[in-house]
């Protein structure tokens, strides 16, 4: 199906494009899969965008094309898109501000997936009504394995963090990134600097643990696994849960239970595709209800 089909989605009016283009070509995975994925995991992911300023990967030609990522809402944008005007800077294009989509609704996630957004990030912070940007309500560890280590070894400082921010009066979520890694979010609502306490637990788990290690730089990572809590800045985002990933299936960033997490043993367990995702949310709900919806 190459043609446009137009559909009503919540009272919206979309025009879709290319259904039968297939953007991950190992998997022979179409557009049109990718949309009623979207739309089928709406349900448990709409809690984790709505609110948050949108910031998507792109690949119009699929996985194996060019991709690019966008802030910026389309100029072609419905009107019926809820944007938020916010500052940029640094921005690599020299805007002064950007104008974000927000996705509160199944309309807005189907007008994404039509454009071949496949992978949705979005910051641990939300917007008001008015469009002004709240403290952050979430808190993220990212779990980044250097070679030879693989997300088993993720799983490990995990179960590390959980501990330790037990001891501290927090809990935690667990999800895989869809590519290598994993995340860990915590509900976030005290006074205290986010970024600062995520990096204060994780030098503290680099001074307990040797192959935990709180450092950026590539030559400190062999081996180990690094605890990004730069991530935690508020100019940057993170891989939604139940986003796509763009590698060569369609893999997606996925909430685990902590007994999965504890019981990892080998990579591929942790490896989850968009119909298993599918499979998962039918029998267990969204794992991530109490982080971040």
């Amino acid at each position: 199906m190459t043609g446009k089909v137009r559909v009503e989605v919540e009272g919206r009016s979309l025009t879709l494009t290319n259904l039968g283009k297939v953007l991950y070509p190992d998997a022979v995975f179409t557009k049109a899969e990718v949309i009623d994925y979207y739309t089928r995991t709406a349900p448990v992911l709409l809690p984790h965008l709505r609110g948050r300023p949108l910031t998507v990967k792109r690949y119009p030609d699929g996985v194996d094309g060019q991709f690019f990522f966008e802030k910026n809402a389309p100029g072609h944008t419905p009107d019926w898109v809820r944007t938020v005007t916010l500052p940029a800077p640094g921005s690599s294009k020299g805007r002064e501000k950007i104008d974000f989509a927000v996705v509160d609704d199944l309309a807005t996630l189907v007008y994404y997936a039509n454009l071949a957004a496949l992978e949705l990030h979005v910051p641990m912070w939300r917007v008001s009504e008015e469009g002004v940007p709240l403290p952050p309500d979430t808190l993220v560890f990212d779990l980044d394995p250097g070679a030879p280590a693989t997300i088993v070894e993720c799983c490990e400082v995990a179960l590390l963090l959980r501990e330790a921010l037990d001891e501290d009066g927090y809990e935690g979520s667990p999800k895989t990134s869809g590519i290598k890694g994993m995340q860990l979010y915590v509900p976030w609502d005290s006074d205290e600097d986010a970024s600062a306490y995520a990096r204060a637990l994780a030098r503290r788990l680099e001074h307990r643990h040797a192959f935990v290690t709180s450092v950026m730089a590539k030559r400190e990572r062999p081996g180990k696994v690094f605890i990004d809590w730069s991530q935690n800045n508020p100019a940057k985002t993170t891989v939604a849960p139940y986003s796509l990933r763009a590698g060569s299936a369609p893999a997606v960033s996925t909430p685990l239970s902590w007994e999965e997490v504890d019981a990892c043993t080998s990579p591929e367990q942790l490896v989850f595709t968009a119909r298993d995702v599918l499979d998962r949310v039918q029998r267990h709900g969204d794992l991530f209800r109490a982080s971040t919806a």
